[in-house]
């Protein structure tokens, strides 16, 4: 097959090259300034936790906490003694994911569980460790929570308080 009059191969790739940057580049100056917004409010608010997620855990790197870990230490410091389901449903997480982080931090030493009557029951208390975690890696949570709170505003901050704790009680209605 011949190739048209005038074809020229290095000006083809070239052209296919500045596409492809164009198109890049248009992606990234996108994500940069504003991402696309979803018209499910599910989607919204999943994005949302998982870039928060991603935020928080980069902040607590060096602790050695997860965001998730750091929660419950978090909950455990104010309720006290809990049962393994009510914190499950303080934290609307699922019975696999609680238990399995749970595991972790019993085997680390960071909280205690006792049986309740019911051989099912779990009642379970922030121990020394546990406290000791907390208090180091508070610092770095709070240099999270001002980057968040800096980035949207007070207002904006006490409003997504108060929404986001209205959507978690959806569900329990």
């Amino acid at each position: 097959m011949s190739e048209p009059h005038g074809f020229c191969p290095a000006k083809r790739a070239l052209t296919k090259l500045c596409v492809i940057l164009y198109v890049y580049t248009s992606i990234v100056h996108m994500a940069g300034t504003q991402i696309p917004t979803l018209v499910c409010m599910c989607s919204n608010v999943r994005r949302a936790a998982r870039s928060l997620t991603q935020l928080y855990q980069e902040a607590m790197r060096s602790t050695g906490l997860s965001s998730s870990q750091f929660t419950i230490l978090q909950v455990l410091s104010r309720t006290g003694e809990i049962m393994q389901g009510r914190l499950g449903e303080i934290l609307a997480m699922d019975s696999t994911t609680l238990t399995r982080t749970l595991a972790i931090m019993l085997r680390g030493g960071w909280i205690r569980e006792r049986r309740g009557e019911d051989r099912r029951e779990r009642w379970l208390r922030l121990s020394e460790s546990g406290e000791a975690q907390l208090k180091r890696a508070l610092p770095a949570w709070g240099e999270a929570q001002a980057r968040v709170r800096g980035r949207i505003g007070e207002e904006k901050w006490k409003r997504l308080f108060e929404l986001t704790t209205e959507l978690a009680g959806i569900e329990a209605e």
